[in-house]
């Protein structure tokens, strides 16, 4: 695809060579992130950042990487801060808000809000999540951290074993991240939930006519054993009726060190899009996890923001100027590499 200018909605817009592209560029964005080089070939432009539901990672790390790029950032959150709540429409707030911004992030609960808005926008637009539906970008920064955990290892994406865990039929992440998933070769997909939060029928059969083995459990031992990726997600409450729907099904899937070591391959990887739930009566990943090399989940929430910097720097057609406009860091970061006196 053509990624100047374009808005990205939905996983299904990328063919294979479309992600390695961004891949490649996210890679290239390293440096930046790790505050060894600054670069400001998006200084002046302004990303229009509107969260009308709950994010932490998605709304700041979509900040931070316009930021990265030298662009600046206006953010709108909740119904109550914006017009919506005195009735505008999407239409109009595109309208006016495009007019106000270089690109536009949005999430929003309603399905298919996002496309609606993009149509109004005179900028592109990145869906940041829309309901139940999808959330194009934590799919390409799940398989960035899929591609990298199992390259260190050996492995491909191709033939990749994974197991989805939760709620797989309220959980976004899983929805796309399944739609990228039919572009490989020869994955085994265990999709582990209680049957009333089962994956979609569509992403089981779109994984399926891409000639994948498709398991469906609702046994968490049984379904560990033999993966490259543990993808563990929270029940999604907010897509519940009550929080005592949301209640039955809480912490039904845990996952600590002692089933981990029990069930899993050494090299198993753990993921999880974040926040995981860790009230008493949740807990889907253990804190005595934290110190087990394969727990993915903080590498995953970092390389949200080399993904992100790859779409704004392909949307806004500058990859190829990054580099000329970037400068030494001036400043003590601890991320950075420590400098060795030669």
């Amino acid at each position: 695809m053509n990624f100047a200018g374009a808005h990205i909605l939905s996983v299904d817009q990328f063919e294979r060579a479309d992600i390695e592209r961004i891949f490649s560029v996210a890679d290239a964005m390293e440096p930046y992130a790790l505050r060894q080089k600054v670069t400001r070939v998006l200084e002046g432009a302004i990303l229009g950042n509107m969260f009308f539901e709950p994010s932490t990672r998605t709304r700041v790390s979509f900040g931070c990487a316009f930021n990265l790029l030298g662009g600046e950032v206006r953010e709108t959150t909740g119904f109550k801060s914006s017009a919506i709540a005195k009735g505008e429409s999407l239409h109009d707030t595109a309208r006016v808000l495009s007019g106000y911004s270089d690109v536009i992030c949005m999430r929003h609960p309603d399905s298919g809000s996002v496309g609606e808005f993009a149509v109004a926008s005179r900028v592109p637009v990145i869906n940041g999540g829309d309901g139940a539906n999808e959330h194009p970008s934590q799919a390409l920064l799940d398989l960035y951290t899929i591609q990298k955990e199992v390259k260190d290892k050996g492995g491909s994406l191709d033939g990749l074993r994974i197991a989805m865990i939760g709620d797989l039929k309220f959980g976004r992440t899983v929805h796309s991240l399944s739609r990228l998933l039919r572009l490989y070769k020869n994955l085994h997909v265990v999709l582990v939930s209680p049957e009333e939060l089962a994956m979609p029928e569509k992403y089981v059969e779109l994984l399926r006519e891409a000639g994948h083995t498709v398991e469906i459990s609702s046994d968490l031992p049984g379904s560990i054993k033999h993966v490259d990726i543990v993808y563990s997600t929270r029940i999604q409450e907010e897509r519940f009726n009550s929080k005592e729907e949301a209640d039955l099904y809480r912490g039904k899937f845990r996952l600590n060190q002692a089933i981990y070591t029990k069930y899993c391959e050494p090299n198993t990887v753990i993921m999880h899009p974040l926040p995981r739930d860790s009230r008493s009566e949740a807990n889907e990943l253990d804190n005595d996890l934290n110190q087990n090399p394969k727990l993915a989940i903080f590498r995953q929430a970092d390389n949200g923001v080399l993904v992100r910097m790859a779409l704004f720097a392909m949307i806004l057609d500058v990859v190829d100027l990054v580099d000329r406009f970037s400068k030494p860091v001036n400043w003590y970061h601890a991320r950075r590499e420590p400098k060795i006196d030669l």
